[in-house]
């Protein structure tokens, strides 16, 4: 038996489940380090009810069994998994081989565990569709908008952050020595100076809530025919006249990139054609692993509680209601206190 996480009548519980058994084309793995996806996870807490809602979706773990195909990975390998329902705070995971990849040894694997909310960022940055030198706006320095704008500023695009918790911004100012700009007005004049007034490319909405204002003030900060991509858990209200005005392009990003929720690609792990389809969620995944390993993004950071998994509750309740936590963006999970894997299930 196995212990996994799950929300129930906006509680978080400790639930046994059988270990599962290993198929064609997945891997079994014995979890190492898991990360909450606050924005996600609290949102799922609040509404579970009478339901049983697993959470999570981005873990690190060691290789128990391969399933047959999937002759990439070794027992006792270390691998970074991506995904619902596959992947969640559980002792074992059984993932597609689609959604599971290697991990170097450069990496932590608390550092890997990061990779599913570092394939959502590369994806949410992809659908700006920006070209070198483009500008992109980043409101809201969440997990997600602060792994945005790293990648961002490692891809070399002009970079404009906007976040109003100055704990926030100091964090992401002393990270990457950007500026981060606190409120509109800041952000409007720079927008100005150094676009000639002509308006940053894209900008990203990572901020959860209605907030009708910022997505007002994001077309105004856009350039004509830019792109606005909604990211975080926000009401897309646009004014019409400023749509009208600017003719730019909303678009929605939806998790880690083409393949999620399609189950061809997920459930009967079958990838596609690389022709084809040069970015899936599993090549976004590589794509953040590179990152970590040349140091161009770091994660390190935001590893400010690590709790143990028999510690659930109360990580999520720190992250609902200690206001006291320094900046506390996110906590990881860790599923042996030893710091050791066992060899057999």
């Amino acid at each position: 038996m196995m212990k996994k996480i799950v929300a129930q009548n906006e509680k978080i519980l400790l639930i046994d489940e059988s270990i599962p058994a290993v198929k064609k084309g997945y891997v079994l793995v014995r979890t190492s380090y898991s990360v909450i996806s606050p924005g996600t996870e609290l949102s799922m807490l609040s509404i579970s009810e009478e339901k049983t809602i697993p959470l999570g979706y981005s873990a690190s773990g060691m290789v128990v069994e391969a399933g047959e195909g999937c002759s990439r990975f070794e027992i006792g390998q270390l691998v970074a998994c991506y995904g619902a329902p596959y992947v969640a705070h559980s002792e074992y995971l059984l993932v597609p081989q689609t959604l599971c990849i290697p991990v170097p040894d450069e990496i932590l694997p608390e550092e890997a565990a990061f990779v599913g909310l570092g394939t959502i960022a590369i994806h949410a940055l992809r659908q700006a569709d920006l070209r070198f030198g483009e500008s992109v706006v980043v409101a809201g320095l969440g997990i997600l908008g602060q792994l945005i704008a790293q990648i961002a500023a490692a891809a070399a695009y002009p970079v404009y952050p906007l976040e109003v918790d100055e704990n926030r911004a100091k964090q992401f100012s002393a990270m990457t020595g950007k500026e981060v700009y606190t409120n509109s007005k800041k952000l409007n004049e720079a927008i100005a100076k150094r676009t000639g007034g002509r308006g940053v490319d894209a900008v990203l909405l990572c901020m959860g809530g209605k907030r009708s204002e910022i997505t007002k003030n994001s077309l105004e900060w856009v350039r004509d025919k830019g792109k606005i991509v909604v990211v975080g858990d926000i009401e897309p209200s646009f004014p019409r006249n400023l749509m009208f005005g600017k003719e730019a392009e909303i678009y929605i990003s939806r998790a880690g990139g083409p393949g999620r929720y399609d189950p061809i690609y997920e459930r009967e792990a079958i990838d596609y054609p690389y022709g084809f389809v040069r970015w899936t969620e599993g090549r976004n995944m590589e794509e953040f692993i590179r990152l970590l390993m040349e140091k161009r993004v770091t994660v390190a950071p935001y590893i400010k509680e690590i709790k143990l998994f028999s510690q659930a509750q109360l990580a999520y309740e720190t992250l609902l209601h200690d206001t006291n936590s320094e900046n506390l963006l996110t906590s990881v999970f860790q599923y042996d206190e030893g710091g050791k894997i066992p060899d057999v299930i």
